[in-house]
């Protein structure tokens, strides 16, 4: 299974990664990656980048290093499922992944974490990927939140940070396998990302992949083996509302 698009990467505007924009391009560029998006986390998180970062996206070029650069952020998960940019600002953007960070919404109890990604998913438009789902800080009623997925065209993005032994959210395979099966027997979309925060982890999804392989679950359905099936999953759950 060949990945040619990472949309989940951090730059310097995260607050808490390493690298430039510039930097991860000739990362992807270096080692074949055709596509990158620039995640960085939305203004709830403490430290990350300010408004103005994301309504300036813009200015920066579509292509770096000979690599498409998506221009997407990473929201949070807030209480009811709000999100931290609004409705107007997630229009404009390319991809926008969502999730829950314990920084923004501390860990209560399985009902209410759920009820907060499902009500996420369900309500956004442009609320394209559930990042992270895997994390082992927030228990969820994953078939609940892998049929609000089903019904609403949402992307379930498969973390390699959260299947790596370096990781402060490392423990949550036996979770990403189950919400694989779900995603199988649903034909819910899924994305491989690196949660990169370093631009030499750009691409870095070995851990994701193999649980993906193993999964079995169709490479159709495996949306970043292909950035027209990236794009035609976006546009879908645009077309619902």
């Amino acid at each position: 299974m060949n990945f040619v698009l990472d949309v989940h990467c951090h730059t310097i505007n995260s607050g808490h990664a390493y690298s430039t924009i510039t930097e991860n391009a000739a990362h992807a560029a270096k080692i074949g990656l055709e596509y990158i998006g620039i995640s960085d986390h939305a203004p709830a998180m403490p430290g990350a980048a300010c408004l103005y970062n994301f309504t300036n996206l813009w200015s920066l070029p579509d292509v770096i290093h000979g690599v498409r650069v998506f221009k997407g952020a990473e929201c949070n998960i807030l209480e009811e499922g709000k999100l931290d940019l609004k409705a107007d600002l997630l229009a404009k953007m390319e991809f926008v992944i969502a999730s829950l960070h314990r920084g923004t919404f501390p860990p209560s109890d399985k009902a209410n974490h759920t009820r907060a990604v499902v009500s996420a998913i369900e309500n956004n438009r442009d609320m394209h990927i559930l990042g992270h789902p895997g994390d082992c800080f927030f228990d969820i009623d994953i078939e609940a939140v892998v049929s609000a997925a089903s019904r609403t065209n949402t992307i379930i993005e498969i973390n390699n940070q959260s299947l790596n032994p370096r990781s402060y959210r490392y423990n949550g395979s036996a979770t990403i396998e189950k919400i694989l099966q779900l995603c199988k027997k649903m034909h819910v979309p899924v994305l491989a990302s690196s949660d990169a925060h370093y631009a030499t982890h750009v691409g870095e999804v070995s851990h994701a992949k193999a649980l993906i392989e193993a999964s079995g679950i169709d490479e159709e359905l495996v949306i970043n083996t292909s950035v027209e099936r990236f794009l035609a999953a976006i546009a879908k759950k645009r077309e619902l509302f």
